[in-house]
């Protein structure tokens, strides 16, 4: 009897590279996972069960997809690199729970695709170890669509996953961690280091878990606005409010009117944009977006 080796070891991972003569794509952020014990500490964060149905994005040769197929129902997952799915059809094949989709994440239907393959009921998760250079697109595109994913556990650069879940008062805390965190509680679990990787990438890499709000925490007349005005808020971050917004509004509205726009909301315009809680911009937004529309 043939023991069964995890496809996340250096010398097994080298065997299908060999077998296949597969060369790393560059442009693809192609790095394989050669760490099992990373793999589980991946699946117990995002809280993998048998009832649970898991989408995965870039299965690379299926390290992850395995071990999500051993601990999930079924396994959803999308490869772009079509040189890849006869090497995953192979390394999967003791797995009947496992669906690739040779589909690009950003142009795919998300929300058809899991209607299809996921009973209306059954809890939907995201694990992924995402391309480094399309981490932002893919996790904000899926969060704007309001998918029925009730978390995203994501293996992304540790700078981003830093400003993901970053708060008021810190470096990393810009317009990135308001995007994500108006859509969800956002938390990095744990880091990770280069060495688990093949290649190994020049960043080191962290693990970032988002839980999907049922209701934003805050109430905007317009989301598109909301973005647009918390991005002017940090368009230079050594910048006032006041002079960032005065560049913003320059068409419409001049500095004295700015300012007392958001004395009517309690901000002092002299503060920089990384010292305001969502809340507050929310208040902001809504104030200027109001008198704007008059």
């Amino acid at each position: 009897m043939t023991v069964h080796k995890y496809i996340a070891t250096p010398s097994r991972t080298k065997e299908i590279l060999n077998k296949y003569n597969f060369s790393f794509k560059k442009s693809l952020g192609q790095n394989f996972l050669v760490d099992s014990n990373i793999l589980e500490n991946i699946i117990r964060h995002a809280g993998i069960t048998k009832d649970v149905g898991v989408i995965e994005i870039g299965p690379g040769i299926g390290a992850l997809t395995e071990q999500l197929a051993i601990h999930a129902k079924k396994v959803l997952a999308f490869e772009i690199d079509q040189r890849l799915l006869p090497v995953l059809a192979d390394t999967l094949r003791p797995y009947n729970n496992i669906e690739i989709v040779h589909q690009d994440i950003l142009k795919a239907d998300v929300k058809e695709l899991i209607a299809a393959h996921f009973p209306a009921e059954e809890t939907v998760q995201l694990v992924a170890n995402l391309p480094y250079y399309i981490t932002t697109p893919i996790l904000m595109k899926l969060l704007k669509d309001r998918l029925p994913i009730e978390s995203f556990t994501v293996m992304i650069q540790k700078e981003v996953a830093d400003r993901m879940a970053a708060r008021p008062n810190s470096k990393s805390y810009g317009s990135l961690s308001l995007a994500v965190q108006y859509y969800t509680e956002a938390e990095v679990v744990m880091h990770v280091p280069k060495s688990v990787f093949m290649p190994q990438p020049n960043v080191d890499s962290s693990i970032l878990k988002l839980v999907t709000r049922k209701v934003p925490p805050v109430e905007v007349d317009n989301e598109a606005y909301f973005f647009s005005f918390i991005q002017a808020c940090f368009a230079q971050r050594r910048k006032t409010l006041r002079n960032n917004l005065a560049n913003f509004f320059r068409a419409n509205l001049i500095k004295d009117e700015i300012t007392s726009i958001l004395n009517q909301v309690g901000i002092d315009g002299t503060r920089r944009g990384e010292s305001l809680s969502i809340e507050e911009f929310a208040a902001a937004a809504n104030a200027f977006y109001r008198t704007i529309s008059e």
